[in-house]
């Protein structure tokens, strides 16, 4: 009798961590756009799509609760990867390569308090923060844990709204943390800390602070100094934003960098940045640009970029265009020029195959910044859910 009633009342808990983990199975089999961000809004009810797997597996006979669980649960995914050629310096590389698959679920704990958990299936764990809606209306929120910083009009977004294959700028990717920085090292744009933001004016005026650990993802601060963030972004007109963001703060390093070959491992050393841009929506052109500054103790580093896409007669296919120049320390003279031009087709909502000819005027090689020509082409195919 005991063991009976044990199992009555496991089994609609056991079908919910069951519907959690065949539509992880799922994305990972079938490798599963506008502005979005991985950390997705989590104040908002449960999308119809999991609300109904979950009901499925929760069965109509549940106990309430867990029927409430379910329709708190937001479960989201996706996955992109492909095939990649280069040539340079007389060299010609070729490989099929999985960039990302990640799986991310957020809870509705109140209508004010919610949780998310990013794991990228390629990586590491990405994300883990829980946050509070202070005010009743979406002026101010406090977010605690670990996320992407506001830093940059780029950084902040998913890479499945990205025009490009190889996602952000240069600027944005050394700048942010993205990885082309070896004194900070591959931190995806993401730190440990806590984040103050919200909107005002309808949503037309929008803010982030963030005081964030300065070390990167998974990671205490290496040192006592502490890095602030700030962001702010205004939307005069429907479909323009204007973007600023700056940073303050010192760096630990992790390790020595052909970019700023002054600091060694373990020194703290001065870290600021600041930016300004532009992003620009409608049926006609999607674009987006931006001017970067950044200061590593004496060495400066400064750039810009702008990225298209066109729709070239329907919403589902476009051409994507981009240029980018970046300098990676302007006295030394590690400047560089990268041009995108490609195709992507929307076949299923957020769905893409991508194709794009890369071109770079320089790269690093051994351990040393060549002022030479390489060559790419990339496809990449994209699956989302959310």
């Amino acid at each position: 009798m005991h063991n009976s009633q044990f199992t009555k009342h496991m089994r609609p808990l056991l079908a919910v961590f069951l519907a959690i983990f065949s539509s992880t199975a799922a994305m990972g089999q079938s490798m599963p756009a506008e502005g979005q961000t991985d950390s997705v809004a989590l104040a908002n009810p449960a999308a119809p799509q999991e609300q109904t797997i979950l009901r499925k597996a929760v069965g109509e006979k549940a106990p309430d609760w867990l029927k409430d669980v379910a329709d708190r649960i937001q479960l989201h995914g996706y996955a992109q990867g492909g095939y990649v050629y280069n040539h340079k310096d007389g060299t010609n590389t070729n490989t099929f390569e999985i960039k990302r698959v990640l799986f991310w679920a957020n809870a509705r704990i109140t209508d004010r308090w919610s949780f998310l958990f990013m794991h990228d299936f390629s990586s590491v764990v990405q994300e883990y923060y829980t946050e509070y809606r202070i005010t009743k209306n979406k002026a101010l929120t406090v977010r605690l844990g670990q996320f992407k910083n506001g830093l940059t009009l780029e950084n902040p977004l998913s890479p499945t709204a990205m025009e490009a294959i190889d996602v952000y700028s240069e600027g944005v990717t050394f700048l942010s943390g993205c990885g082309s920085d070896p004194l900070f090292g591959v931190q995806y744009g993401r730190d440990l800390g806590l984040s103050l933001y919200g909107e005002t004016n309808n949503g037309k005026l929008r803010y982030e602070l963030d005081v964030m650990n300065g070390q990167g993802i998974n990671k205490k601060d290496g040192n006592n100094f502490k890095d602030f963030i700030g962001r702010i972004e205004y939307r005069p007109v429907e479909g323009l934003a204007l973007v600023a963001t700056g940073q303050i703060g010192r760096g630990h390093a992790i390790a020595t960098s052909i970019y700023n070959p002054d600091i060694k491992v373990g020194d703290d050393y001065k870290r600021n940045r600041w930016s300004v841009g532009f992003d620009y929506k409608s049926k006609w052109v999607k674009a987006h640009g931006e001017y970067l500054e950044g200061y590593d103790a004496s060495a400066v580093s400064r750039g810009g970029y702008i990225t298209c896409a066109v729709p070239l007669g329907t919403p589902k296919v476009e051409f994507v265009g981009s240029y980018d120049f970046f300098n990676y320390n302007t006295s030394l003279g590690m400047d560089q020029h990268k041009a995108i031009a490609g195709f992507q087709y929307w076949f299923f909502k957020k769905c893409r195959v991508q194709v794009q000819y890369v071109y770079k005027s320089a790269y690093v090689a051994g351990g040393e910044f060549v002022k030479g020509n390489s060559h790419s082409v990339m496809c990449q195919l994209q699956v989302r859910f959310n």
